[in-house]
């Protein structure tokens, strides 16, 4: 069983998804141990504390810049021998040094299809309000590896969601989270620790 650590600053919805996954057994070749927050108070920890996984707070202003908040993050994750790191929802950028370490061992959700709505200032809404200013017929969501470029890893996987006349961002994300990110997300975290990805030239194939 693979060990799986959750990187959260919010709500965790995403998380919530990966722990219904493990206990329906759509993820049964790993485990969520670890939810690692960068804030006090986020609803995330309340779904680990549910789910009995442990969870923990790392905040970003307790260190003095982003290459020591990593350290103090590679050291949470190494103490627990993790192998696959999932950001869900975390919105601390980590030191480009975090990448190298974990090469092709964390891996991210986005609510659009890359290279679509994707870089720096597309998160959250933004991305929803930027896809419905295009008059985009067809969004979705993309599970990658995450390295140094922001939304620049190689994609795992991605699923297509229609927009719909009348949508607002709230609606358009409610519906890509539904339908695209919280069953790609599992299946990809299922892919990985059954060993079953592999990645050549910054193309990601399943075996």
């Amino acid at each position: 069983m693979k060990k799986i650590a959750v990187l959260v600053s919010g709500g965790g919805t995403n998380l919530q998804a990966i722990l219904d996954a493990c206990e329906s057994g759509v993820i049964r070749s790993g485990k969520v141990e670890l939810v690692l927050s960068s804030k006090e108070g986020a609803y995330a920890l309340e779904r680990a504390a549910k789910a009995g996984v442990e969870g923990i707070v790392v905040p970003r202003k307790a260190y003095p810049d982003r290459e020591e908040y990593t350290n103090a993050i590679r050291a949470e994750l190494d103490k627990r021998g993790i192998d696959l790191i999932v950001l869900a929802g975390f919105m601390i950028i980590q030191h480009e040094s975090f990448f190298k370490v974990y090469a092709n061992r964390v891996i991210n959700v986005h609510p659009a299809l890359i290279p679509s709505f994707c870089g720096d200032g597309f998160y959250g809404l933004h991305v929803h309000e930027a896809a419905l200013a295009k008059g985009v017929k067809v969004s979705g969501a993309t599970v990658h590896f995450v390295n140094e470029i922001c939304d620049g890893g190689p994609i795992i996987l991605q699923k297509a969601v229609s927009v719909e006349q009348g949508d607002t961002p709230e609606t358009l994300q409610r519906r890509i989270m539904e339908q695209a990110e919280w069953q790609i997300l599992p299946e990809a975290v299922e892919l990985f620790c059954a060993d079953r990805l592999e990645v050549h030239g910054g193309i990601v194939s399943v075996k």
